[in-house]
């Protein structure tokens, strides 16, 4: 469901899926001025479309670049961008009504350190979504191993599929961040972050799918530019088995204050 009210920074409508979900969730849950924290910010674009709704947010990450970035582009006052690690974040005893982690896990060779600190961070009756991509769903399965499978060997071959993402527009850019590195180093089934969750005495309440094929070349060069695409593309995967969507959607709750 998209909601209306406010403009949305994201040009994909598989990303403004990903930001209804969190929206919508977070909307139905807290009462406006909830604090909020949002790890990995990245560009802001998530706290930015947060703080419109009424929601006091401090977007954090480790990359100079990014937070500068969001900083330049932030006009909210209940909106804060700090250069900062979770961990430093935790030393301040600061707590929060709901984290946000979205499409951080999969960039970290030890996410269950994260996701330790942030249980800590996060209120007692505390909400945390988390979005990562489906590891073994179309786009990692067909486009991001593969492409880094060939990056690594940095062959002719590797060369030539450069060159011709940049005659087809592909920069390797994204709205979310202006980080340097975006490599993922991990591939998460669904049951993979339910097991990870779990270690670190989180429980999923909620559950939600991402698109389909959209990110997956020959079909993204045609969905990138026809919307109705990119639209038919999302209702699929709401359809079709959990294994198939190119990301999921995770609301988690503190193990020991959830119903048994």
């Amino acid at each position: 469901m998209e909601n209306n009210t406010t403009t949305y920074e994201y040009d994909r409508l598989a990303d403004r899926k990903r930001l209804d979900f969190i929206t919508n969730f977070l909307q139905a849950s807290l009462p406006k001025g909830a604090t909020i924290l949002d790890v990995g910010c990245g560009n802001g674009v998530i706290s930015r479309h947060l703080g419109k709704f009424g929601f006091n947010v401090t977007g954090i990450d480790v990359s100079d670049k990014t937070i500068e970035k969001a900083n330049a582009l932030n006009t909210l006052s209940n909106v804060t961008f700090v250069k900062k690690s979770a961990e430093e974040l935790m030393m301040t005893g600061e707590q929060y009504d709901a984290i946000i982690c979205s499409e951080v896990l999969e960039h970290l060779d030890h996410p269950e350190a994260l996701l330790e600190v942030l249980n800590k961070t996060l209120a007692g009756n505390g909400k945390l979504i988390i979005t990562v991509p489906n590891g073994k769903g179309p786009r990692e399965s067909l486009v991001t191993k593969p492409v880094l499978k060939l990056r690594n060997k940095n062959n002719w071959l590797w060369k030539l599929v450069v060159k011709i993402k940049q005659m087809l527009g592909y920069s390797g850019t994204t709205t979310q961040s202006a980080a340097d590195n975006l490599d993922h180093v991990q591939f998460f089934s669904k049951r993979d972050i339910q097991q990870l969750s779990a270690k670190n005495n989180l429980k999923i309440t909620k559950f939600g799918k991402a698109n389909f094929v959209e990110d997956v070349f020959p079909f993204s060069f045609f969905a990138k530019r026809i919307k109705w695409l990119q639209k038919i593309d999302c209702k699929i995967a709401d359809i079709l088995p959990y294994n198939f969507t190119g990301g999921f959607f995770f609301v988690c709750e503190k193990i020991n204050n959830t119903s048994k």
